[in-house]
């Protein structure tokens, strides 16, 4: 099964592709396509995270007092006039090695998962495996992201998660953060991602998708905790 193949299974036959995946796992070209589609959608939807990120800092008083005046000044004077160098080290280079560091260590993370029922798969069939999940997220639901931040000038107003549902809710609060990690193009990910594991571990399917919504658990409650203790050291939360 070529690329193509693989690429469009996963969206219209994802039983067939994750078998073909956990036969041979190739994953470079994967990988090659998911850093573009992903430090594209950062490039692009710059402008418009700095809005929101103008709009959250400027009357903040708690982290004027925390950091000083100037310092908050330069801050605010770097996302309202950013160096387009520093956009596109950040876009290009940072963002790309970061998601290839997440990555890995999803993978290692589902692999430990793995063995607590089977001695079966290794880890760059995870790998390989995960990547092409990714698809659904970094490239389907990023596409849908960057149409509602062009549309409505901003990132983070737009959702693709249950926080859809509750349109009052304050992005800082908790209850946004919580239901903004049900996320439909997660939960789809993750979904298929079962097949997966049931080919690469040797396991049912129910333990395979246990495991792969155990670690959309785990990655969930992680997310939630660093951007709570985010929060709370810049005065958000």
């Amino acid at each position: 099964m070529n690329f193509f193949n693989r690429f469009q299974g996963i969206f219209l036959s994802p039983q067939q592709a994750f078998k073909a995946i956990s036969e041979k796992p190739i994953w470079l070209d994967a990988l090659i396509i998911l850093l573009i589609a992903i430090a594209l959608f950062s490039y692009i939807t710059t402008p418009y995270t700095n809005k929101d990120s103008i709009q959250m800092f400027e009357n903040n008083i708690k982290l004027k007092e925390r950091i000083g005046e100037e310092r908050f000044n330069q801050m605010l004077e770097n996302l309202k006039n950013p160096s387009q160098t520093r956009v596109i080290i950040r876009s290009f280079f940072i963002v790309p090695i970061s998601s290839v560091i997440g990555f890995l260590v999803s993978s290692l993370i589902i692999l430990g998962l793995g063995r607590l029922t089977s001695t079966e798969g290794k880890f760059v069939y995870i790998f390989s495996a995960y990547l092409y999940a990714n698809f659904i997220d970094k490239i389907l639901g990023n596409a849908v992201r960057l149409f509602l931040a062009v549309s409505r000038k901003s990132v983070m107003q737009n959702t693709t998660s249950l926080a859809l549902f509750f349109p009052k809710l304050e992005i800082t609060s908790p209850a946004f953060l919580i239901l903004s990690q049900v996320d439909f193009f997660q939960l789809w990910l993750f979904g298929i991602f079962g097949f997966a594991l049931a080919y690469i571990f040797k396991i049912e399917l129910k333990k395979a998708l246990f495991i792969s919504y155990g670690f959309w658990l785990l990655k969930s409650v992680f997310y939630i905790a660093i951007i709570r203790l985010s929060m709370s050291l810049t005065g958000l939360g």
